[in-house]
């Protein structure tokens, strides 16, 4: 599939690539096929996919796995595909807005082992990217399509620029890796920045407790909400809702091994985890 073929698709059904919904399809085979070599699916997995766009990943998806149920927000391209019967039989087509849907439902309804694989609309890449970090025990992992941007927040090292909550959170849950990197004209039309493929593994020995994300996040982006203050004044600024003791605060840093005005991002995610946990008590 080429440009020319997406935009005699959307044509002969009067449909035009949504700016509001950020699509940006992806026209390439050969890609959607690497891609989902990359996602690490298998013959025995059902596949989740969030956002059909014109069903080049999701045929390739089919092609490799035993079920592929997918997520597209758009009505008018749900009703193209289906006049078309552009996916393959046995493709589960929803018309369904990701951020409204029950995606633990839907997860706990598949056959297991289930995985996720998106093209995500980047203006709503961070709030998806925080539902699936609740999904880590029933989901055998996920990739994502990122702007290349919000994949560096994502891998982001401490101590670096694009280190933040993002990135924390996210090693305390799962493991990451960087899989590929495409360029604007792999998608039509084509987008203004580049984009990563990242591929996602839940930890096999987890970090967290039971029910601590919650509070880990809260702490976590307490500390990151004013990154120019130390972590003791972004701390006890109120932002946690609570009362906080300078000086405890100091003391907690210092069994940490952190002088006392260092600033959120020079502490790693397990440092930072010891604090949120010293904070609970």
């Amino acid at each position: 599939m080429s440009a020319a073929d997406v935009r005699a698709f959307l044509e002969r059904h009067g449909l035009l690539a949504r700016r509001d919904l950020g699509q940006n399809f992806l026209c390439d085979e050969k890609l959607a096929a690497r891609l989902v070599e990359l996602s690490g699916v298998g013959p025995d997995d059902t596949v989740v996919e969030i956002g059909t766009g014109l069903g080049l990943l999701t045929r390739a998806l089919a092609a490799r796995v035993r079920h592929v149920v997918t997520l597209e927000v758009d009505a008018g391209l749900v009703r193209a595909l289906r006049a078309e019967a552009a996916l393959p039989a046995g493709v589960e087509l929803l018309h369904a807005d990701v951020l409204r849907t029950d995606l633990e439902a839907l997860v706990a309804g598949c056959r297991a082992p289930v995985r996720l694989v998106a093209n995500l609309p980047y203006a709503i890449s961070g709030p998806v990217l925080r539902r699936l970090l609740d999904l880590r025990e029933v989901l055998a992992g996920w990739s994502v399509m990122l702007q290349r941007e919000v994949a560096a927040r994502l891998l982001a090292a401490p101590s670096t620029r694009a280190y933040g909550s993002l990135a924390v959170l996210h090693r305390l849950s799962v493991e990451l890796d960087k899989e590929l990197s495409l360029a604007p004209g792999a998608f039509f039309p084509r987008p203004r920045v580049r984009s990563t493929f990242v591929r996602v593994r839940p930890l096999r020995d987890p970090l967290l407790h039971a029910g601590e994300l919650v509070w880990v996040e809260r702490v976590v982006r307490a500390a990151f909400a004013q990154r120019r203050k130390t972590l003791v004044n972004a701390l006890r600024g109120g932002a946690l809702g609570v009362a906080l003791d300078a000086g405890d605060l100091v003391r907690q840093l210092e069994r940490l091994g952190v002088e006392a005005r260092a600033r959120a991002e020079a502490l790693s995610p397990p440092q930072l985890l010891a604090l949120a946990r010293g904070l609970a008590r």
